[in-house]
């Protein structure tokens, strides 16, 4: 039985989200299991009236088997929270999306991203500096996140294009439409050195209400956040404070004092972001250098994890554990779990701080956390 028809299906669903959808896992087992409950279970499962009569309607007028069908049709294809190859980052989020709607290719190295936000009404000075700032990134292996808009979306995205690197479109809208239509020949061209992502399955429209919502996908996918140009209540700013709560970076263009495009990340360093002049200012606050991204990439295409690896993952978190804690955690003699972080670190998986102590990095796992 093909069980991703399930997540397509419940992702249909008004009412069920990222929250919902687990409970609703948890509760019943399986997805499948979920899917085809009585009313009265999903009561009982927390669902509300409303959600409820919502599912049992679906269910009653949706083919899953279509809904894979029609999915390839498109040349697209359902990244789940199940599946290896959801982006580690973005898997960290308490609201990670369950499903990604991908055309192109995500890759392990997207790990390293950085997003790239801006105004749709970019100056000259926005213009030149995202592809100042973004040359040296992608050249280091850095793949540029951003989302598909007029001004300085675009221009990130054709800056790393330009330089032969990897970038992520996301879409607040399906997968079968491109936001703006004049994007399609630029959205072609991520498609083949990346990848277009939405949560929003095909056919839904490029409304309004849906932007900030995908805002919080941009930053997820990353590790931090640049703002180039942002007049006030801009949705790069709203990309930015989702940022924030999700313990990214958030780097800054400074900009002229006079210039409305530069209110926000005026603001924004004022508030404690980096203030950014060069592609280094951001590589040095990651810690991350072109020799470490290529030596972790190989590392971990060499030596993939195993079972020691993620038992010592389910030990870490971001306060930091001596190793003799470690040890006892996970129930493992030392040699072994000395050697396994050693490894861990070359990956990028773990961080070592001072005294033998260990914390896991910021994107550096891979555990399957919806259950």
């Amino acid at each position: 039985m093909n069980a991703r028809k399930y997540w397509l299906g419940f992702n249909i669903v008004k009412g069920v989200g990222p929250v919902r959808l687990r409970a609703l896992r948890q509760y019943f087992g399986s997805l499948e299991t979920a899917w085809t409950a009585p009313e009265s279970d999903l009561l009982a499962a927390g669902l509300d009236q409303r959600t409820a009569a919502n599912l049992v309607k679906e269910r009653k007028t949706r083919d899953l088997d279509q809904l894979l069908h029609d999915l390839a049709s498109l040349g697209a294809a359902a990244v789940t929270l199940d599946d290896p190859d959801y982006p580690a980052l973005l898997r960290e989020l308490p609201d990670a999306p369950p499903v990604l709607y991908v055309k192109g290719r995500l890759a392990d190295s997207d790990r390293w991203a950085v997003a790239v936000v801006g105004t749709r009404r970019a100056s000259v000075y926005g213009r030149d500096m995202t592809y100042q700032l973004i040359t040296p990134l992608v050249q280091a292996g850095i793949t540029i996140v951003s989302g598909l808009a007029l001004g300085i979306d675009a221009a990130a995205h054709k800056a790393a294009l330009d330089v032969g690197g990897r970038t992520i479109a996301v879409l607040g809208c399906g997968i079968d439409q491109i936001y703006p239509p004049e994007h399609r020949q630029l959205a072609s061209a991520v498609m083949e050195h990346g990848a277009l992502v939405t949560e929003f399955p095909p056919g839904t429209p490029p409304e309004g209400k849906n932007f900030p919502v995908r805002n919080r996908i941009i930053s997820g996918l990353t590790l931090g956040v640049l703002v180039v140009e942002a007049p006030p209540r801009s949705g790069a700013l709203v990309t930015a404070d989702f940022a924030a709560e999700q313990g990214r970076d958030v780097f800054c263009v400074p900009g002229n004092v006079t210039s409305k495009n530069s209110i926000g990340p005026n603001q924004l360093i004022q508030s404690g972001a980096k203030l950014v002049l060069n592609a280094q200012d951001i590589l040095d606050e990651l810690n991350l250098t072109p020799t470490t991204i290529k030596t972790r990439t190989e590392i971990r295409e060499v030596a993939p994890g195993n079972p020691v690896e993620e038992a010592l993952l389910h030990c870490l978190g971001d306060e930091a554990l001596h190793i003799d804690e470690i040890c006892q955690m996970a129930g493992l003699p030392i040699t072994q779990v000395s050697s396994a972080l050693a490894l861990m670190e070359l990956k990028g998986m773990v961080r070592r701080l001072d005294g033998m102590q260990f914390s896991r990095a910021r994107g550096g796992g891979e555990l399957r956390r919806l259950d």
